[in-house]
């Protein structure tokens, strides 16, 4: 596609709808939200559309949208500076599902370094240590090191020197280290490792059973747990237990939970039974990060999440026996 001021409004949506499932992780990885990113895509599109005029073939067209992608995030971000992240929270942070993560274009699928580099920089930590940068390194590490951008291209979308983009390169990726997570290399990445299943089974049979010493023995002593966007970060087997007897966890009777994935992690969505309405109703959605053998993070999203997740918005006496 050299030039695009003689394609119709409809020719021009198809060519830029192949490229929305990656456009909108990319947003999402520069935003932390999904809803944000759905936004900044549709924004994409109508700055796309109304200066399609000013593509002149020089790049692709695919990096041209991604470049007005990435200013319309940054754009965002500039206006949501109050916003910023905080005492190790991320409150907007959403979960993205592994059933829309699957659309993702299959180039390079085979290439296990490139595979790596899609999983780890989609999984929640890497996300909330994102959320910590300011925008323009933000971007400058998610163009050089995630989809691999020469330093001159970035500093052509950022107007800025290649020096200067270097230069923010390595603030980005000492950032980074300051905001992930110590054990990062002992993750066990591939959420269908026998050893992972048998441990997400475990998890989804003490939480049914709302089990609390249950749970407790799958935890790493350093544990982290958070629910987004309520506030609070809780640190510690001893913290993250206490707090859950706290609200009531322990009291609660009749749960039913449906597996699934979300950020390349494994994820449980948990039911509640509610009698007026002769069903389990949704209730929350746990992502894990699991590692050395033990849920070492539990990040908790409410029921609002679960339609994008494709799961039922409710589960009957009939649905659970069947699942038995």
């Amino acid at each position: 596609m050299s030039g695009l001021a003689e394609v119709d409004e409809q020719e021009f949506t198809r060519s830029a709808e192949r490229h929305r499932r990656e456009l909108h992780v990319h947003c999402y990885r520069m935003l932390g939200s999904f809803e944000d990113a759905e936004d900044t895509v549709q924004e994409t599109f109508l700055r796309a559309w109304r200066r399609r005029e000013t593509f002149e073939g020089r790049s692709t067209f695919r990096a041209w949208l991604y470049r007005i992608a990435t200013n319309a995030c940054l754009d965002l971000l500039d206006k949501r500076r109050p916003k910023a992240a905080t005492g190790g929270e991320v409150l907007w942070l959403q979960p993205y599902p592994d059933r829309l993560l699957d659309e993702l274009p299959a180039d390079d699928a085979e290439d296990p370094a490139t595979l790596a580099v899609a999983q780890e920089t989609i999984e929640l930590a890497y996300l909330v240590a994102v959320q910590h940068l300011a925008p323009r390194p933000r971007a400058v590490l998610v163009l050089r090191d995630v989809l691999g951008w020469p330093a001159r291209d970035v500093a052509d979308l950022l107007g800025d020197s290649v020096n200067s983009v270097n230069s923010a390169l390595q603030r980005a990726r000492a950032g980074m280290r300051e905001h992930l997570p110590g054990d990062r290399q002992d993750w066990a990445g591939d959420r269908t490792d026998p050893a992972t299943r048998e441990l997400v089974r475990r998890y989804v049979e003490a939480g049914v059973a709302t089990d609390v010493d249950g749970l407790a023995a799958l935890l790493r002593d350093d544990v982290r747990c958070s629910m987004p966007p309520t506030p609070g970060v809780y640190v510690g087997r001893e913290n993250v237990l206490r707090d859950w007897l706290e609200s009531g966890f322990g009291e609660l009777t009749g749960l039913r939970a449906v597996e699934t994935s979300a950020n390349r992690q494994p994820a449980i969505a948990f039911y509640e039974w509610r009698e007026q309405e002769d069903a389990y109703l949704p209730l929350t959605l746990d992502v894990l990060r699991v590692s050395g053998g033990a849920v070492s993070e539990i990040t908790t999203f409410h029921a609002d999440q679960f339609p994008r997740f494709g799961l039922p918005d409710r589960l009957t006496t009939e649905d659970t026996e069947e699942g038995r």
